[in-house]
């Protein structure tokens, strides 16, 4: 498997997010535009893509949250890919790529019913925290951090 830094104009990732976008919208329901809203990628300067065979098979990015954090964004493995490690080597790769660019820190949000992200993000040393910004006192959102 090989990983790629990159950013948010990079094809493979738009072509991931899409995916992701798609999986979201049905696990979300009637909340999907809500967080959607939240996710645009057009201005995420920092994005890694998973290749495995040179085909793209995952995705993350990070964007800055303050100047001690970044937040992780855009988590996404297709299916057929999933349970191999590779989500857990991006967000590696990400923790990394927060730390050289000077940040102590990384949150994000994940809802209720992303169950393998919860997974991963426990498993990866992740705390859960209060809701922030626009996620404060949505019920079905839930936040977390890791110092790097």
């Amino acid at each position: 498997m090989k990983l790629l830094r990159t950013d948010s104009k990079n094809t493979d990732f738009i072509n991931l997010v899409s995916h992701l976008d798609a999986d979201l919208a049905i696990k979300d329901g009637d909340d999907h535009a809500f967080y959607d809203q939240f996710n645009k990628i057009d201005s995420i300067k920092y994005a890694v893509v998973a290749y495995q065979n040179d085909q793209p098979v995952g995705c993350g990015a990070i964007k800055e949250f303050s100047k001690e954090a970044v937040e992780v964004k855009r988590m996404f493995v297709l299916p057929e890919h999933r349970g191999s490690g590779i989500a857990s080597k991006i967000l590696a790769e990400l923790e990394e790529w927060a730390r050289m660019l000077g940040y102590t820190s990384c949150v994000l949000e994940t809802g209720l019913k992303q169950v393998e992200a919860l997974a991963l993000y426990e498993r990866r040393g992740y705390k859960r925290i209060p809701n922030y910004g626009q996620y404060a006192g949505v019920e079905n959102s839930l936040c977390f951090e890791k110092r790097v």
